[in-house]
Formats: structure tokens, C-alpha cells, sequence
């Protein structure tokens, strides 16, 4: 298939490549590292003064979820569903996490037939509107160790929206 004169040049060729390589290093160490201060870190020729960005801010009102309950809308909260559409049926069945139906005021962990993590399990109570909107901003921070790999809803707008939604269903 090959002969010796066909492997000893594509071994010279790797050979000359990985050469040309280490050639184009040192010729690049040498142009942008020169002089007895090389590796050495430089100084700024000026600075900037800034304040704290965390002392300068001024910390956000918290909002009341039940105001915005109030006057949450359950249309929005429907395209705020479909975030949650690839993991979670609105149909009875239960899909990557449990079905929604009937998700408010249902006991936590509740849903027949799926199989929730032990955090979850071990959790008490129900899914109040409070308490999903509270899970909704960082579920894996509200119960770590859930299976739920979702990043979370910031906006308290949106939580409400979506509780909203989820209250019609």
C-alpha cells in the first residue's frame, strides 16, 4: 500500500510543520516580549475612577407579588408558558417534570406517576401563588437538589403573569 519513501514523507512533512509552528512562537515571543522587563506587568498610563458599582446602586424596591397578582394578566402569562412547554404538559400527562393542571394550591410533589427528586419530595405544603413565584426566580436555589434545570424568572411581572396562566388551567 505504502512504501518506506511514502511514510518518510508525511513524517517529514508533520515533522516540518510542527517546526514551522515553534519557529512562528519564538518569532512571536521575541517581537512582543523584549527588553530585561519582559513578562513583567505594565503600568497604566491613567486611570479612571469609578465608584463601587455595588455601593453606588441603590437596592431595588421589593415589590408585593400579591399587588402584582392583582392585576397580573393571564394571556401574557400564556406566552410566558411556552418557556415551560418543553418540559411540562397542560394535558394530564406528565412530560420531562410533571403536568401543570391544576398546578396552584396542589400539594408540592403530588402529581401520580412521576417520579420527583428526593428535595422535592421531602418538601411540605402547597404551590401557592407565593410559593411559585419564590420557586420560579431560581428553583435550584428555593430547593437545591430538584431536577428542575431552569434558569429562572426575574421579572415579578412575569412570575405573576405565569401564575395567572397557570390558575385558568
Amino acid at each position: 500500500m505504502f512504501n518506506t519513501m511514502t511514510i518518510t514523507k508525511i513524517v517529514g512533512a508533520v515533522c516540518g510543520t510542527l517546526l514551522i509552528f515553534l519557529l512562528g512562537k519564538w518569532a512571536a515571543e521575541s517581537l512582543f516580549m523584549v527588553g530585561p522587563d519582559a513578562g513583567a506587568e505594565i503600568a497604566q498610563a491613567y486611570e479612571i475612577e469609578t465608584e463601587d458599582a455595588a455601593a453606588s446602586a441603590e437596592p431595588e424596591p421589593e415589590i408585593d407579588f400579591a399587588e402584582v397578582m392583582a392585576s397580573a394578566d393571564a394571556a401574557a402569562g400564556e406566552g410566558i408558558y411556552r418557556r415551560c412547554i418543553a418540559c411540562h404538559k397542560l394535558d394530564g400527562t406528565n412530560g420531562v417534570g410533571p403536568h401543570l393542571d391544576g398546578v396552584v394550591d396542589r400539594d408540592v410533589a403530588s402529581v401520580d406517576g412521576y417520579n420527583y427528586s428526593n428535595a422535592m419530595a421531602a418538601i411540605e405544603g402547597g404551590w401557592t401563588p407565593e410559593f411559585l413565584s419564590e420557586f420560579l426566580v431560581n428553583p435550584r436555589g428555593v430547593i437545591p437538589g430538584t431536577k428542575m434545570a431552569f434558569n429562572g424568572l426575574p421579572s415579578v411581572q412575569d412570575r405573576a403573569n405565569l401564575v395567572a396562566y397557570l390558575q385558568t388551567q
